[in-house]
């Protein structure tokens, strides 16, 4: 398969539309959390809004992520920068492999400690859900130290779609 110079309008679309869900999901945790305790504590909990959005937006993530997943692998990826160092192409490829898969986890152990009312799966949903954080961060280091320290396109490929 020819690989793609860049990403398309809908991986784009996707790709931010992924971020914006997240960093929402992240920033208004307290609410699931406390309506988990309850439903832990009591066997129920007060349904709210955002209790509603939250579990609506990690079913999201996880329809997201399968989408995106299989555009990756039918379209393939744009190639890493031809002058980037073999460490850093590793770390690239290591990254967006975690990011992957932490975008499944999250969810699934999300979707297992609420619906299954499973406390320590709970605890595993935000252990992971750190990782994801910790991944994301670091795939976002990498594409601004791309693009102002090693002048590379790697950012603008996620701005513009492949012509």
């Amino acid at each position: 398969m020819t690989k793609p110079k860049g990403y398309s309008r809908l991986q784009i679309a996707l790709h931010w539309l992924t971020v914006i869900l997240l960093a929402a999901m992240f920033l208004n945790e307290d609410p699931i959390k406390e309506a988990f305790r309850s439903l832990m504590r009591t066997g129920t909990f007060t349904q709210t809004p955002l209790v509603a959005a939250h579990i609506f937006g990690g079913l999201t993530v996880l329809a997201l992520a399968a989408i995106r997943f299989a555009i990756k692998l039918r379209r393939g990826s744009p190639p890493l920068p031809e002058n980037e160092s073999p460490l850093l192409q590793r770390i690239a490829i290591g990254t967006h492999h975690a990011l992957y898969t932490l975008m499944f986890l999250v969810p699934i152990a999300g979707a297992i400690a609420w619906f299954g009312e499973i406390r320590w799966m709970g605890d595993v949903h935000e252990i992971i859900q750190n990782w994801l954080l910790a991944v994301a961060g670091l795939h976002v280091a990498g594409a601004l130290y791309q693009h102002f320290i090693l002048k590379s396109d790697v950012l603008m490929r996620m701005r513009r779609p492949e012509s």
